[in-house]
């Protein structure tokens, strides 16, 4: 059951906001200071923030709906977060500039990785009893 709300926030989360970004990359360039400057960098916002973002929704909304999914879902979840998360702390200390926007991906990553872990963990340990 709370694999399930995992993955129907995630979807909640993802999916939307790719679809936006994949629609409206020029929201970028306010949001996290991420201007296309060509269409091939146009082409690569709408990849990156709108088709990967929306393909890891649209992952996590289908382990929802498929139960036997959930776990590779969750496993999928935790070590794209991770990457995710990692690389954003890896710029902040290599180019500083903090902002609310990277504060809040931070926050999601970082939240889906830990919740992910502990989920995966506690769904392992009750397959064992």
């Amino acid at each position: 059951m709370i694999s399930s709300i995992f993955l129907a926030f995630s979807a909640l989360i993802w999916l939307p906001y790719g679809l936006f970004c994949l629609f409206q990359p020029g929201y970028l360039a306010e949001a996290a200071g991420v201007v296309a400057t060509t269409p091939t960098g146009t082409t690569e916002l709408r990849a990156m923030y709108g088709g990967l973002q929306a393909a890891i929704g649209a992952l996590a909304l289908v382990a929802c709906l498929r139960p036997r999914l959930r776990r590779t879902a969750l496993v999928s979840l935790v070590v794209l977060t991770a990457g995710l998360g990692s690389a954003r702390l890896l710029g902040l200390a290599l180019d500083g500039g903090f902002t609310a926007y990277t504060g809040a991906g931070l926050g999601l990553e970082w939240t889906t990785v830990v919740l992910g872990r502990w989920i995966l963990r506690r769904d392992a340990a009750a397959s064992h009893r």
